[in-house]
């Protein structure tokens, strides 16, 4: 099994569409209004296009992705959103994988950021916990849809006097 780590292309926007769409089917049966839960294949190549796209391939094909941008009006931190696993390898650590490549090789050691930020549903029933397992704390919070709460967190990458790896 090969695995390789790499931008997305305008090339790959069906494919991470693909991937999008079947990990944000239980999103949308929650009636949590994410974004990337209604994404088309137009917004999908926008984001390509604007942002930095993160895909992780297994043996060829796309199995997860991740995309990062700036907020400057939340925060100085890149901005990880649209994380989503191909259905087909949901819990076999891929995302897992991918979440960690792009925490530590490319925000912390190649941006030298000495943290990072996502977005949760307050209402998902397992997002927010996952998320603070891995180190994440909330720290602000804003409206999502009508009866729903988006938790933003934040992670450190680098503590204050160490030394990017």
């Amino acid at each position: 099994m090969s695995e390789v780590y790499r931008i997305a292309t305008i090339d790959d926007a069906e494919e991470q569409f693909k991937v999008i769409d079947g990990a944000y089917e239980s999103i949308r049966e929650l009636g949590i209004t994410f974004r990337a839960a209604n994404a088309d294949i137009e917004m999908i190549r926008e984001n390509i296009l604007e942002n930095t796209s993160y895909v992780l391939e297994i043996d060829g094909s796309i199995a997860a992705t991740i995309s990062m941008k700036n907020l400057p009006e939340l925060t100085e931190l890149p901005f990880l959103y649209w994380f989503a696993v191909l259905p087909a390898f949901k819990n076999q650590g891929v995302g897992n994988r991918l979440l960690s490549y792009v925490e530590e090789v490319i925000v912390r050691n190649t941006l030298l950021a000495p943290g990072v930020v996502l977005a949760t549903s307050k209402n998902h029933p397992w997002l927010l916990p996952m998320y603070e397992r891995k180190g994440y704390e909330a720290f602000f919070e804003r409206p999502l849809g009508d009866t729903d709460t988006l938790i933003f967190l934040k992670k450190t990458l680098i503590e204050q006097g160490q030394p990017a790896l």
